[in-house]
């Protein structure tokens, strides 16, 4: 049932049950025989008709100037006049129309009308106070999911931001490299490009998805290791120990990509003579652990701004975005000269998208 339907409904049954529940109390007032039966019939539907017309009028003014964004105090006391015009509305009709049924000789007129005042008044500040209470909840539950929409709209950009970030002087020098191969090593400069296409593919499709599976994470890493063996040739060493069983498994697209960017940039290319990087994968306590390994040393405190700091914030926050505090990130000096980065990631998480 929609809401316009339902509360049309609940203005009519609830007007007519307080007016014929009125008239059956009031019984022992009442001088008619049965051919004025029709007469009381009209008198409860023109009762029945004005209360619905009065609390409808209410109810557009209510919301066409939008009362519940006024203050709590010019609510009420607006609420407050709306109920006793209402009331004496609704009293002004009844009096001439009860007069005809009651035997008024029976009450002075001051408690008559005071009578019908009050009589009139109780149905209508309920039903004002019934309405004002569920508008403002309405209206916070409203606020409430529209509050919810925008940080989902605000996790969806930053998440889109993030994932876009690919670092341009990587792309600068692969293609110089690429370049330099072309007349010494023409296969090798035609493999480079359609490495750096892949790559580059790869880090567009991150803006229309979510997760990929990990087989597809470490074809990016392979062909990214591929176009930066170029520059360093021997120097840079790679090393894989992937379980079959976590190949399916969803992760972050070029999440992996930025720790191995920062591996090479930060560790490896600082190596005097030659540097590793090492990825593991397994499934371990219902998660899946991916473990890197590489030469290095972590920078200190002081220098936590700079762009390796900038890429495990990166990594953290966009694991934060999928699966909120259920993820593990883990970066430490494990050695001298080994740096080594674990992630935990639930194995419940959000499908491919």
């Amino acid at each position: 049932m929609g809401s316009k339907k339902a509360y049309w409904i609940y203005q009519i049954v609830g007007w007519s049950v307080y007016f014929l529940s009125d008239l059956a109390n009031n019984l022992a007032f009442l001088t008619f025989n049965f051919d004025e039966f029709n007469r009381i019939i009209g008198s409860i539907v023109v009762n029945v008709a004005a209360g619905v017309a009065m609390t409808h009028i209410f109810r557009v003014i209510f919301k066409r100037y939008h009362w519940i964004k006024l203050p709590v105090t010019q609510l009420v006391l607006r609420s407050i006049g709306v109920v006793g015009l209402i009331t004496f509305v609704l009293a002004a009709i009844n009096i001439p129309i009860g007069s005809e049924f009651i035997n008024t000789e029976k009450m002075n007129w001051a408690i008559r009308d005071i009578s019908y005042i009050i009589n009139y008044g109780k149905p209508v500040l309920i039903w004002v106070l019934i309405y004002v209470f569920y508008a403002y909840a309405t209206e916070r539950r409203n606020a409430e999911v529209e509050r919810v929409k925008l940080e989902a709209s605000m996790k969806e950009t930053e998440a889109k931001v993030l994932r876009a970030q690919m670092n341009p002087h990587f792309v600068f020098n692969a293609l110089n490299s690429i370049r330099a191969l072309i007349t010494e090593d023409p296969k090798k400069a035609s493999n480079g490009i359609t490495q750096l296409s892949n790559l580059l593919r790869s880090s567009l499709i991150t803006h229309r998805r979510t997760t990929v599976s990990l087989k597809e994470e470490l074809k990016t890493i392979e062909d990214y290791l591929s176009l930066e063996k170029i520059r360093y040739e021997d120097r840079l060493q790679s090393k894989f120990d992937i379980a079959p069983n976590t190949l399916s498994i969803q992760v972050p697209p070029m999440m992996l990509q930025t720790l191995v960017e920062n591996a090479i940039k930060h560790g490896v290319q600082k190596a005097l003579r030659w540097g590793f990087i090492e990825i593991k994968t397994l499934i371990e306590n219902n998660h899946l652990a991916i473990i890197i390994r590489n030469t290095g040393q972590l920078e200190d405190n002081k220098n936590k701004r700079n762009s390796t700091g900038f890429g495990i914030e990166n990594t953290k926050r966009r694991l934060h975005l999928l699966y909120g505090n259920r993820f593990k990130f883990n970066i430490h000096q494990e050695d001298k000269l080994t740096v080594r980065a674990e992630i935990w990631i639930p194995l419940d998480q959000p499908k491919e998208s």
